[in-house]
């Protein structure tokens, strides 16, 4: 249960770039209809779960290698995307804006291989700490569906009410389970 959790607080931490790009996405939208934002979480939630498998995958092939210093690999790792997350909200220096033609699939397929870099890494961290492949990708690629869609369909009601805080939360939360995982 325990991994599970720790799971769940990764997928939500990583899909929180994919919430402030469908938010921005929804608000620039005339109309935000569903088949827009199921677009839009596929392409998230898709991206989300792939690139952690690519990252697991990497992982593996030197898990023995480093298995002793395994804590610090996944701490300095997550500590990085963390930190790196904080200081581009509190700085405004993302990149990640919507632009106003982002259910152009060219867009949004640029839009979410920039938002799922940090899932790469993370992919290598589940390796490290020997999480669930399955269950880590599934839930990374559902949370990060549901939480797009629903961003790109509330963007108008949400607009600027969270700005870049959603960031600063979600890179706190890495932070904390990259410590969690160098002290168990």
């Amino acid at each position: 249960m325990g991994s599970f959790v720790n799971v769940l607080i990764i997928a939500i931490s990583l899909s929180l770039d994919a919430l402030a790009v469908s938010i921005a996405g929804g608000v620039k939208a005339r109309k935000a209809l569903l088949r827009d934002a199921l677009k839009v979480g596929l392409f998230f939630g898709g991206f989300q779960a792939g690139m952690p498998l690519l990252g697991y995958l990497a992982g593996n092939a030197f898990k023995d290698a480093v298995d002793s210093a395994s804590g610090w690999i996944a701490f300095v790792l997550l500590a990085a995307i963390g930190l790196n997350m904080i200081r581009n909200a509190v700085t405004g220096d993302d990149d990640d804006e919507a632009p106003a033609d982002m259910l152009r699939t060219r867009t949004l397929l640029a839009l979410a291989v920039a938002t799922s870099i940090d899932a790469l890494v993370v992919g290598v961290t589940l390796s490290l700490a020997g999480l669930p492949l399955l269950v880590s990708i599934v839930l990374i690629g559902v949370v990060t569906f549901l939480i797009s869609i629903a961003g790109f369909l509330f963007g108008k009601r949400l607009g600027t009410a969270f700005g870049e805080r959603i960031e600063i939360v979600g890179g706190l939360a890495l932070i904390a389970i990259g410590l969690k995982l160098l002290i168990w």
